[in-house]
């Protein structure tokens, strides 16, 4: 029978950051209102328009409306201490989810259908778990905020330009710094980093017919053979290949959530609060196993 996962009750955002997305976050905090100013007016705009598109034009998931996923998503709120948000499934071809990554009044996860027909249930609740992450931190805050600041910055003169080129080189390594945040929160609920690796492994290139030909421990070898390539050449072609993007490349991913599974931080969260769940359950005096 498979150990049932640990909650992690108290579970707090700083606890599981990408150390770059902590120290930006944490640099952003520091202005006042300016956090409240995105929340109230600007989220709360998008939000409505959102949730007009939303409940519109796709399925909202309930304990009637597509039962297995929402539970899915239950399980992993519990794990993560956050409250339960929307989540609708749309029609789309390509593989995805997403959300506004604000805390507002209706916070919600949306996922693609193809996405749900390519992973199998493990894999969904991870990249459920991933969406709650950017909820959890309120990625949507901040970086709208960030965004704000080079938008204020390009329009200094006579040199705001440049300083909007550079600030906006930074906050794209943020934004892909963020990912591997996410990441880390699909491996907290999932407990098992194969199981992470495995859902990048499919986005980058696996299909229904092939699930059960794909090598999850082949996939982490690429990464190695992608580090293996370090010269001034391959270090500069390495740049130019994600200076740009908004998500990390797949096989970095495979390997960043596969050293955090094995590091100290991650370790001794899990232990910790395995712990006190232990505690807990021993202490109480009702639990009572059942037939």
């Amino acid at each position: 029978m498979p150990m049932s996962k640990i909650p992690l009750l108290g579970l707090q955002a700083a606890q599981f950051r990408h150390p770059l997305d902590l120290e930006a976050t944490q640099m952003l905090q520091q202005l006042p209102g300016l956090d409240w100013l995105v929340r109230s007016v600007l989220g709360g705009m998008a939000e409505q328009v959102l949730y007009l598109e939303n409940i519109s034009s796709s399925v909202l998931v309930s304990n009637k409306q597509l039962p297995d996923l929402y539970h899915l998503l239950q399980e992993a709120c519990h794990i993560l201490d956050l409250d339960l948000p929307q989540l609708y499934v749309r029609q789309h071809p390509t593989p995805n989810a997403y959300t506004l990554a604000m805390r507002g009044k209706q916070p919600f996860i949306v996922v693609h259908t193809s996405l749900l027909e390519l992973l199998d249930p493990g894999e969904i609740q991870a990249v459920l778990a991933h969406e709650l992450g950017h909820l959890k931190c309120e990625h949507g805050v901040y970086l709208t905020l960030a965004n704000l600041l080079v938008l204020a910055a390009g329009q200094l003169s006579p040199w705001g330009g440049l300083i909007a080129k550079s600030l906006q080189m930074q906050l794209m390594a943020w934004v892909r710094c963020a990912e591997f945040t996410c990441d880390r929160a699909g491996l907290l609920v999932s407990q098992n980093a194969k199981v992470m690796a495995s859902v990048l492994m499919k986005l980058a290139g696996g299909s229904p017919t092939l699930a059960s030909q794909l090598n999850v421990d082949a996939f982490i070898d690429q990464a190695r053979a992608y580090d293996q390539v370090d010269n001034e050449w391959a270090t500069l072609l390495k740049t130019l290949q994600t200076v740009e993007l908004t998500h990390p490349l797949p096989v970095l991913r495979a390997r960043e959530i596969d050293r955090w599974a094995d590091s100290p931080s991650y370790q001794s969260l899990l232990q910790a609060h395995r712990y006190a769940h232990t505690t807990s359950a021993l202490n109480n005096p009702y639990n009572c196993a059942g037939t």
